[in-house]
């Protein structure tokens, strides 16, 4: 006449519009929400290096390039003049206290320099003079490598 239910187990019943009684399923399967969060993951850990920097800047082109192998602050002069640490808006006038606070020895502390190739010689310097006011000697600046007709494909 009633149901029997195993000792610490609760089972419930329901009826379907065809009036059979059938039970409900207690366990919930999280195997496919793992798989999902650990290709997320893997993706965000492969793609955040390559999102290095959100601000566009045509920087100029150089022979010789070396490539980025560490994570450091990126100070970033853009087209119009702005500038920027690590992607965030900032004074030129605040930018060595904020240099001097991040890192602990500024003496052994290592930045880049990202500056968009058409903005002046003055502007640039002042950076500079901003920069090592802070007590960073350690600037790398960032270019892109020279494509030369043999590196373009031409077909000959």
């Amino acid at each position: 006449m009633g149901h029997s239910t195993g000792i610490g187990r609760l089972s419930l019943a329901f009826t379907a519009n065809s009036g059979q009684t059938r039970s409900s399923l207690a366990d919930i399967n999280i195997t496919p929400l793992v798989d999902v969060v650990l290709v997320l993951l893997v993706i965000f850990m492969i793609t955040e290096p390559v999102l290095q920097s959100g601000i566009e800047v045509n920087v100029p082109k150089t022979r010789t390039v070396k490539q980025i192998t560490e994570q450091r602050m990126v100070v970033t002069i853009d087209h119009d003049q702005h500038i920027y640490l690590n992607d965030q808006p900032i004074n030129l006038h605040e930018l060595p206290l904020k240099l001097h606070q991040a890192g602990a020895d500024p003496a052994h502390q290592a930045i880049y320099l990202r500056c968009d190739q058409s903005v002046s010689f003055g502007v640039f310097a002042s950076v500079m003079d901003a920069v090592k006011l802070s007590g960073i000697t350690n600037v790398s600046i960032v270019t892109q490598p020279l494509e030369t007709k043999g590196s373009a494909g031409s077909g000959d």
